[in-house]
């Protein structure tokens, strides 16, 4: 939801053993090689440790740090692959979870924009280097968004200013008041038109979601269609991804889902797996599963979807610092992270009462879908450092 876009996402947890991936300040911005997709191997081929169901089982399972209903996930390793869940989708029937099971991906919507987005470069249909103010000429955005271009957006250096008018979604109690309020794409790019640019587009790094609101438009604007549609017929239906989808002013799932909650200052554990995802359009609405996340990984970092100067794009991080100082962790799309000398890159998706976790280095040798559901606003990081400890030693 539009709180939780807002803020920079500072990495897979905050553990000692997780270093952000990144060039040096002072030199060029560089990209992870991009290999061909791994066929069946040896586990242990290339010093890969073999995967521990035991292990991997017992890091799912912990669901009371932090605190959640319900966890799923999804790993290979060099050919070795391990499903396992905890918990259940379905507190009424108590129904355990399936890899099938439809749940709310968050900003994992972003890595299916970017790389639509990346298709129609490679097209010749968008220059990356446009200024967005004129790609988007129906907005008519202040004079001056002239800095911001396209590549800005993708890499979140676009230096928008702070949203005015979003309400305070602060307590879960609010979020239940403001779970079916409607926004239209056109007022959230308002609530960040007011005032100047908080710095020099491409001088700096801030994750904002409203970035990917105006690549969304971007898509409409060049294909005279709904950005939903262009990524179902661009992305779903030829990897024939059946359980995602964009869901526009559709607040229910639809189908075998996941239920997610929040717990109230009272204690009180709410449902909230019905929910109107306006206020994320175009960043943060996908809804998925496992399996698809999995499938759609694999063709992205396989080829499949994007030629190779495109993936080289998108997993290249700009030679620029965060707001905080520290290292530039996006690409265009995608985030980077190195934990135990091991880099991954895929994309993290939160919303209430859903936390997504797609990552994969990458020759695809190491890569998983994490999905678990969180009852509060604020979860720590545990379970995501438990599994990526036990992946990377």
């Amino acid at each position: 939801m539009a709180s939780l876009s807002r803020r920079a996402f500072t990495g897979m947890g905050a553990g000692a053993a997780l270093t952000l991936a990144t060039a040096g300040l002072a030199a060029p911005a560089t990209a992870a090689p991009i290999a061909p997709a791994p066929t069946a191997a040896d586990p242990t081929a290339s010093g890969a440790a073999p995967l521990d169901p035991a292990a991997l089982r017992a890091a799912i399972s912990d669901l009371s740090h932090p605190e959640a209903t319900a966890s799923q996930l999804l790993v290979e390793r060099r050919g070795s692959r391990w499903y396992g869940t905890a918990g259940t989708a379905d507190p009424v029937s108590g129904r355990s979870v399936r890899a099938d099971d439809r749940f709310r991906a968050g900003s994992v919507t972003k890595a299916f924009v970017a790389t639509v987005v990346l298709q129609l470069w490679a097209e010749g249909r968008v220059d990356l280097d446009a200024p967005i103010r004129h790609c988007l000429p129906g907005l008519a955005l202040p004079a001056r968004f002239d800095r911001v271009e396209v590549a800005h957006l993708l890499q979140h250096t676009s230096g928008l200013p702070d949203h005015r008018g979003l309400p305070d979604l602060g307590t879960p109690e609010a979020v239940l008041r403001h779970r079916f309020d409607h926004w239209t794409p056109r007022a959230l790019v308002a609530t960040v038109t007011r005032d100047r640019l908080k710095f020099r587009p491409g001088h700096a790094q801030e994750y904002r979601g409203i970035n990917y609101v105006f690549l969304a438009l971007l898509i409409e604007e060049l294909t005279g269609r709904p950005y939903g549609e262009v990524i179902a017929s661009r992305i779903l239906r030829p990897l024939g991804l059946t359980g995602t989808r964009i869901p526009g002013g559709d607040p229910r799932l639809h189908g075998p889902s996941v239920h997610g909650f929040l717990r109230m200052t009272d204690a009180d554990l709410r449902d909230v797996t019905v929910y109107d995802q306006s206020a994320a359009w175009g960043e943060g609405e996908l809804v998925s599963t496992a399996d698809d996340l999995f499938r759609f990984q694999e063709a992205l970092f396989g080829g499949v979807l994007l030629p190779g100067r495109a993936l080289r794009r998108m997993v290249t991080l700009p030679a620029v610092p965060m707001l905080d100082g520290t290292p530039a962790r996006y690409g265009m799309g995608l985030q980077a992270a190195t934990v135990n000398g091991t880099t991954f890159w895929g994309k993290t998706g939160e919303t209430y009462g859903y936390r997504t976790r797609v990552f994969a280095t990458s020759d695809l040798s190491t890569r998983f879908v994490l999905s678990y559901t969180p009852t509060a606003l604020n979860a720590g990081e545990d379970m995501i450092e438990r599994v990526v400890g036990l992946l990377t030693t």
